[in-house]
């Protein structure tokens, strides 16, 4: 008797290849304050002490964000009379794709230029950079694991490190993605796609955001990585390479899933800001606990 595999089993019951329903985000666990803001961030990140930071998981995918600013800009050419300059880098740790070891050079791999542009895109629409006219604020975001949806994962770690600063935001910038595609006969919607399934869906690497598919994705599939406001309702960031089969409808159910999922991580995100506040509330009336390292 042949032996029945775990993914089919799962397939059976009508579950993703890690256990979740199709409308269900991965695990994600938020932590404001990773590093404390009188820390040398090290050679990998801002050389001064940071002003905000946060540390995201997303499933397997972690990012460690760090924000530095407001604060004087180096060079006058890069000066703007009426807003503050946002200053985005997006790098990744060697060990951080499975299976691949190779160094990356930030400044050269198209990969994270074009997200650190994206990036930026979507923290322009929400941080009220007109209040710090001839000022810089710089984010740098280290990709530590990436499973899948490592943009999607620094966006909101990025949304985390800047609310860590003291930095005013219209609103809360949540990602998430959506994808859609034809498994075994039946077209499926899922949300918060990991690596395996943004493999399957554009049969790339899965580091997700990136244009590396150059188009020659089915028309049966689709992979939407997408970045809302969601309390204004607003879009941000919405980004599919994939040829589409059914046309805007077909669009349309892929962006409502997404959105779907931007609601869900604001919920998580949410609960972490709250609980970061309630610890400095406790630290400032002289009730937090204080942990001393044994040295």
């Amino acid at each position: 008797m042949a032996s029945t595999r775990r993914t089919d089993i799962l397939s059976l019951i009508h579950l993703r290849s890690d256990g979740r329903r199709p409308h269900e985000i991965r695990h994600m666990s938020c932590h404001l304050g990773a590093l404390p803001s009188t820390t040398d961030c090290g050679s990998a990140l801002p050389t001064s002490a940071c002003s905000g930071s946060s540390l995201v998981s997303m499933g397997l995918t972690q990012v460690l964000c760090v924000v530095r600013g407001p604060c004087d800009v180096g060079r006058r050419s890069e000066e703007l009379p009426d807003r503050a300059t946002l200053e985005v880098n997006m790098r990744s740790a060697p060990f951080a794709p499975p299976g691949d070891r190779r160094n990356v050079n930030p400044t050269t791999d198209r990969r994270l230029i074009e997200q650190s542009h994206l990036l930026q895109k979507a923290l322009s629409a929400s941080i009220l950079l007109h209040l710090y006219p001839k000022s810089k604020i710089s984010v740098t975001v280290m990709v530590l694991a990436d499973d899948g949806g490592r943009l999607e994962a620094a966006i909101n770690a990025s949304t985390l490190a800047l609310m860590d600063a003291g930095i005013p935001l219209k609103d809360m910038v949540c990602a998430c993605s959506a994808g859609r595609w034809n498994a075994g006969g039946s077209d499926e919607i899922v949300v918060d796609l990991n690596r395996r399934e943004i493999q399957t869906a554009t049969g790339t690497g899965g580091g997700g955001g990136g244009s590396s598919s150059g188009g020659g994705t089915t028309s049966d599939t689709i992979y939407l990585p997408v970045a809302t406001m969601p309390q204004r309702g607003t879009i941000v960031l919405s980004q599919c390479e994939s040829r589409l089969s059914g046309g805007a409808e077909a669009f349309g159910e892929v962006l409502e899933a997404a959105m779907g999922g931007c609601r869900m991580v604001m919920e998580v995100m949410a609960a972490a800001v709250r609980e970061r506040g309630a610890g400095l509330w406790k630290a400032k009336e002289g009730k937090a606990d204080v942990l001393l390292d044994d040295w």
